[in-house]
């Protein structure tokens, strides 16, 4: 397939390089600094010098925003890095060998699954504290049984192609089967998940900073930021629809981003 022809992919690729940038620029520069409060600056609506305004402890939006990004892309790169490694390589080996051990891994995420996901993450959070650390990781857990579920179910697609069956017949170690003939051929169907992944993530964090339950203040984070800006919601509106648009952004460019590999896959 023409990647030019990709629509999905470019314009995820588009939305997340913007976004990327966005953050990556917030480490080295932002406007003001996030954390400083000024009482007599409260609450002041957007002008030149603070273009978003200021929040109701006198500090600058733009730059809050700004800084939220990283924590944003923070968890939804290590939750999909948790999920992925250990949900990919559960799913790989049940998949392959299909016999008790598929029975015992797939008895257990299939009882982890039945306990709800809001509940398992406030309970996570509850016992080993709240920050984004903690908060990504638990994301991460519940991320393993889709990696697993998706990796299990192709590698039992490939397992007896032909090639597979012939490395058997020759003497290729199975653990070399696996990792250099079936996991590279699931690769990019995982690539999928991961993307589909990271902006579910990045949504369940915002979600949990809502509610009092993601990092800890002064550290901003777009939920929290748009938990603080209710009360302003007549005053000051760009203090809440600003990172409600970059939440529904980076959910979108990441659904688009998988989308569009997955056109190209099946191209």
């Amino acid at each position: 397939m023409n990647l030019s022809k990709n629509t999905n992919l470019k314009i995820g690729l588009s939305i997340i390089g913007v976004l990327f940038f966005f953050m990556i620029l917030s480490i080295f520069w932002t406007p003001y600094n996030p954390y400083l409060i000024d009482e007599l600056n409260r609450l002041k609506p957007p002008s030149f010098s603070h273009i978003l305004g200021t929040d109701q402890l006198g500090r600058d939006i733009l730059s809050r925003v700004m800084v939220a990004s990283q924590g944003a892309f923070y968890v939804g790169f290590i939750s999909v890095l948790i999920g992925g490694i250990i949900g990919s390589f559960l799913g790989t080996i049940s998949g392959y060998f299909s016999n008790w051990i598929d029975e015992i891994i797939s008895k257990i995420i299939d009882a982890f699954m039945s306990i709800p996901s809001i509940l398992f993450l406030l309970v996570f959070i509850t016992i080993f504290g709240k920050d984004l650390k903690n908060t990504a990781i638990s994301i991460g857990i519940l991320n393993i049984p889709t990696f697993f579920r998706i990796s299990r179910s192709k590698v039992m697609e490939i397992k007896n192609l032909p090639y597979i069956t012939w490395a058997r017949i020759i003497g290729v170690k199975e653990i070399q089967i696996i990792f250099s003939h079936i996991f590279p051929n699931i690769l990019s169907t995982l690539i999928v998940v991961g993307a589909l992944s990271f902006s579910t993530a990045i949504l369940t964090e915002a979600s949990l900073s809502y509610l009092g339950m993601g990092a800890n203040p002064p550290e901003p984070t777009w939920g929290e930021i748009i938990y603080r800006a209710q009360e302003y919601i007549t005053t000051n509106p760009f203090y809440a629809f600003v990172p409600g648009v970059l939440i529904s952004l980076v959910a979108i460019g990441f659904n688009l981003l998988g989308e569009g590999i997955k056109e190209y896959i099946k191209k």
